[in-house]
């Protein structure tokens, strides 16, 4: 699995969202300022949030983005998986089947299939929530 900056951005967006809920709508302005991310990279990652409908947008004034959830409601999961083509360890596990020639023959496949389970069991365990407070990791 390697995660892009497109998905780690995205997870920076989320938290900074998730950590100023008092502010209600957010420019884009305000979380690229705060977050050093480029206004156009992250109009194309707030649109897929959106997409998604993990944050929902106000125009105008006093508009922007805000979350639709309380923090501890998203999963890094959810999030990574509306920004990121596939989340498995290997290029020919995808979200609709395993794609590839050798397939029925792998002696690997079971081992990778197990792995991208468990990789995406672990990662629709942890929130934003957990992200923002560190308690989860806080006993290790």
């Amino acid at each position: 699995m390697n995660v892009t900056s497109r998905g780690r951005y995205a997870l920076r967006v989320m938290l900074d969202l998730a950590q100023h809920p008092e502010d209600g709508y957010v420019s884009l302005k305000t979380v690229a300022e705060r977050q050093d991310i480029s206004m156009k990279y992250l109009e194309a990652i707030v649109c897929s949030l959106k997409k998604a409908e993990l944050v929902e947008s106000s125009r105008g004034k006093e508009g922007g983005y805000r979350l639709v959830k309380s923090p501890a409601e998203y999963t890094v999961g959810e999030i990574l998986r509306c920004l990121e083509d596939n989340l498995a360890p290997v290029a020919c596990i995808r979200e609709d089947g395993v794609h590839c020639d050798q397939a029925a023959g792998c002696m690997t496949l079971p081992m990778w299939r197990e792995l991208d389970e468990i990789t995406n069991a672990y990662l629709d365990r942890v929130s934003l929530q957990d992200l923002i407070t560190g308690d989860k990791w806080k006993s290790h």
